[in-house]
């Protein structure tokens, strides 16, 4: 059986394939890498003309390619679909509308649940494209192809010259989300690796993350900043889990609404900052806000021997405010 199946396995193909989804990988880490593109904004940090030139030469001749390369696996693999339902003396088209089927199933599922970027729904569609137009002519899928790509090329340059982006996204609302998604999941990506690769060759060590109330429960006007903070519970459990073998505990804290001059200052720019102030102690249940110290006695006790057992958690230190209704 195993000589059957090496003899029906392109071993060029293989490593084809793997070579472009290692450069799909590595382009897609460019954009996972910062809070920047998935909220469509320019990183400040990054915007003179050296950097966008360097950004269109990598755009040009690094991305593209392996989307290229990866491309032409997609459709070549539709001729090793057709070679292997001939051989398993299968009709091609249920078979290939059943894979489909189900990698658009995938994608919808990747979409929902993981990023709304999802490439293989789309990939579906595409393959059903190509299944209605296996039989034609190369003159015609030629000229379909030419009439998809001019297509997009007019709507992207009408889009480029006429469509105001403003409208539908503000860039200072979309930069400052930006800065805080890579404040907050960026920065605790790098700290958290940094301190697991000293923790854990010592086979000791105990980690605590910082994420917010905010990342159990869900208030107007902070989409972008509870996204993060709940980005961050997931880091803990899944670093909690990789490392608890090697004797590294990894937990977080989510504080409520501490008494900094950081809150006072979002206080202080409502209409009366002293009702303001009233009214979110009123949300709690201890009708007070937390001291910074407070929060601080959890994080040390998280790191003490007295927490030995204690790992992938989440303590909520707001005053009741998540767990119960307040007596107003």
């Amino acid at each position: 059986m195993s000589q059957v199946l090496d003899r029906t396995r392109i071993q060029d193909i293989d490593a084809l394939r793997g070579f472009a989804l290692l450069g799909i990988l590595v382009v897609n880490i460019t954009f996972a890498a910062s809070g920047f593109p998935i909220h469509l904004a320019k990183d400040p940090a990054y915007d003179s003309w050296l950097d966008h030139s360097v950004h269109w030469l990598s755009s040009a001749f690094v991305d593209m390619k392996f989307y290229l390369l990866f491309s032409f696996l997609f459709g070549y693999s539709f001729q090793l679909q057709m070679e292997a339902a001939q051989r398993a003396g299968a009709a091609f088209k249920p078979r290939m509308l059943r894979r489909l089927g189900g990698l658009f199933v995938l994608g919808v599922l990747h979409g929902v649940f993981l990023i709304t970027g999802d490439i293989l729904s789309v990939y579906a569609i595409i393959g059903l494209v190509l299944l209605g137009m296996r039989r034609v002519k190369d003159r015609t899928a030629l000229l379909v192809a030419a009439g998809i790509y001019a297509y997009l090329f007019l709507t992207l340059a009408i889009a480029a010259l006429f469509v105001d982006s403003t409208q539908f996204i503000d860039p200072t609302t979309a930069v400052a989300a930006a800065q805080e998604t890579t404040a907050n999941l960026t920065g605790s990506f790098n700290v958290l690796r940094a301190a697991a690769r000293a923790m854990l060759p010592r086979r000791a060590g105990a980690i605590v993350n910082t994420a917010s109330e905010l990342a159990v429960t869900g208030q107007a006007g902070y989409v972008a900043y509870s996204a993060t903070k709940g980005g961050i519970l997931a880091m803990t459990r899944a670093l909690a889990a990789e490392a608890a073998p090697h004797g590294v505990r990894v937990n977080a804290v989510c504080p409520g609404a501490v008494d900094t001059p950081l809150l006072q200052s979002e206080f202080d720019t409502a209409a009366d900052p002293a009702g303001e102030r009233t009214a979110t102690e009123r949300s709690i249940a201890l009708g007070r806000l937390a001291r910074p110290e407070e929060v601080a006695a959890v994080i040390a006790f998280l790191l003490s021997d007295d927490a030995a057992y204690v790992t992938g958690a989440q303590y909520v230190v707001d005053g009741g405010r998540t767990g119960c209704f307040p007596l107003v």
